[in-house]
């Protein structure tokens, strides 16, 4: 589909979170606003992510009796992101964040809830809090959207069950607990039932959750506020007349035309994760060019800009949103990536080794923090890590892309993915380390974890960690033997969730050229625009909540004219 019209008031590119969110808000406050998304789905890689926004100071929390001030925040911002340079935009993030999601919730389809128990990632640091800045999106029944329906990107398939059924977090520990309590008995059998519902006119299911229950409220709220959208239409550069962003000129397959923007354009095409020229210029030699983000962040918004004279921010701490991902192929054939962000690394009895066949990290700290170990590798390489359980671990929690109460995990065995031995010796030789180290090295970890320590890494020692575990056990929910055989393992490898270098920008999303002046007409949300965290991650949602925020304040800025 291509615009209906030579004009808009404004130009949104790409349909992710931040790009939703701006025209969405545009066009509630007037604005004549056109959506232009290059792939044929909606969501980018808000769809297929967790769905989580960290907003201190929200609304939700408080209204839940959770507790909260801009001044804590900023403690602990202060604390995580030691950055002088990111202070302007984190105080306009602290300033602006709990309105935009106030607006949200009250002017469209966006219904969001506190999750009252996730701590900040590093709880034991000045004005964290355990809970209630983290919120995440009510489920949403995707019928509503009609034949729009199609359009939103699905979920990851490792993230379903059932042929595309999605589980909320709250349901994961029923099914866990499906054969040993009657009251998960029975809300599994309700939620499979419905599923099986849901199927017989839908080609998966229509309860969306996560990520992908963010993208299709989103979407709902942008066709009702009128807003203009075309998919599988790519854009070849910006229209920029006497320093000012004026519009935008289609790529010849779609026509060629210059379509004018009045108030200006928003990049929010979700990053360059997919860029293998970008990524050499911008992320370290010893980072895997592996990105969870979806493929369409190939850097589109940023090559835009910089043809525009915008300025690229490539001095962040950490060029990325890192997780360690491992590979594997669909029952399709295509090539997938599975991030191992909290279903695996912090249960009890998995712990990660590297070429040397010992641990290296506290498997329960962040994803970021996880791979920030493993770029710390001397080898000057990517460096591989593997996750090491056994099979009453497989069975719980699973492995990666393996789920939880598989009992034929034979096409991950035939094909690679997953290493199965019946001995931790036999298990090293399979994966290529010393196994006469492996074997010490679990035997160490068996010792203390039978006891709930880790004298080596204080795995389960803070209340993020032990949330990530399992309360069911005791002493330590982070901690148990690796005893059962047989014993298995999955190669882990780094990757990211998106990018955190990108385009210069100010303290209300305006693109800036290299002297630090704004380039007018042009702004810049989600991962086309540098992290304010400066490649920090303090907290689940540090990239969704940014989005949102800085995806309401360009709108704004544009509907208001003023530009600030």
């Amino acid at each position: 589909m291509r615009p209906t019209k030579a004009t808009y008031d404004l130009i949104v590119l790409g349909a992710g979170a931040g790009g939703l969110t701006a025209a969405t808000v545009a066009a509630k406050l007037g604005l004549a606003t056109l959506l232009v998304e290059k792939s044929a789905y909606v969501g980018g890689t808000t769809a297929i992510s967790g769905g989580m926004i960290w907003v201190p100071d929200n609304h939700l929390m408080h209204a839940a009796g959770l507790a909260d001030s801009a001044e804590a925040a900023r403690r602990y911002l202060a604390a995580t992101v030691p950055d002088a340079v990111a202070a302007p935009k984190l105080e306009r993030y602290i300033e602006t964040a709990p309105e935009a999601i106030a607006f949200l919730t009250r002017e469209t389809e966006v219904a969001l809830q506190p999750v009252l128990r996730y701590p900040d990632y590093y709880p034991d640091l000045p004005g964290a809090t355990p809970g209630g800045r983290v919120l995440e999106p009510v489920p949403f029944d995707g019928r509503r959207l009609g034949a729009a329906f199609a359009w939103l990107r699905p979920p990851h398939p490792a993230f379903t069950i059932l042929g595309g059924m999605m589980v909320s977090r709250g349901d994961i520990p029923h099914f866990r607990r499906f054969a040993r309590a009657a009251g998960s008995t029975w809300r599994v059998l309700r939620l499979v039932l419905r599923h099986l519902g849901e199927r017989l006119s839908h080609d998966r299911g229509t309860t969306l959750v996560l990520g992908n229950a963010l993208a299709g409220r989103l979407l709902l709220s942008a066709l009702e506020a009128g807003v203009e959208l075309c998919r599988s239409v790519e854009i070849a550069d910006l229209v920029v007349d006497n320093g000012r962003c004026v519009g935008v000129r289609l790529a010849e397959a779609a026509g060629g035309n210059v379509i004018a923007a009045r108030r200006g354009v928003v990049l929010a095409t979700g990053g360059f994760a997919h860029d293998p020229e970008l990524r050499r210029r911008l992320m370290p030699k010893v980072a895997d060019e592996v990105s969870a983000s979806a493929e369409t962040a190939t850097g589109a918004g940023l090559r835009l800009a910089e043809t525009a004279g915008a300025a690229v921010v490539d001095d962040a701490a950490d060029p990325a949103m890192w997780v360690p991902v491992s590979r594997y192929r669909g029952r399709d054939g295509r090539p997938l990536v599975y991030p191992h962000t909290v279903t695996d690394r912090s249960k009890p009895g998995a712990i990660a080794v590297d070429d040397s066949g010992r641990r290296f990290v506290n498997e329960a700290l962040s994803y970021h923090e996880f791979v920030r170990a493993m770029l710390a590798s001397p080898n000057g390489v990517a460096m591989r890590a593997h996750l090491i359980c056994d099979s009453r671990f497989l069975w719980r929690y699973g492995l990666g892309a393996v789920l939880p109460f598989s009992r034929r995990p034979g096409r991950f065995l035939a094909s690679g993915y997953l290493k199965r031995a019946a001995s931790i010796e036999a298990l090293g030789t399979a994966i290529g380390v010393d196994a006469h180290a492996l074997a010490e090295t679990v035997r160490r970890y068996n010792a203390a974890a039978v006891r709930g320590e880790d004298p080596d890494f204080g795995r389960g020692s803070d209340a993020y960690q032990r949330h990530l575990g399992d309360v069911d056990v005791a002493p330590n929910p982070c901690l148990a033997p690796i005893d059962t055989p047989p014993f298995y393992a999955v190669e882990l490898r780094p990757g990211d969730l998106g990018t955190a270098a990108g385009i210069a920008t100010d303290a209300s999303g305006r693109v800036l050229a290299p002297d630090g002046q704004p380039i007018g007409g042009l702004f810049a949300v989600g991962n086309d625009a540098a992290s304010i965290m400066r490649g920090h991650y303090p907290g689940p949602g540090i990239t969704l909540g940014p989005a949102l925020t800085y995806g309401y304040l360009a709108a704004r800025a544009a509907a208001s004219g003023s530009e600030c």
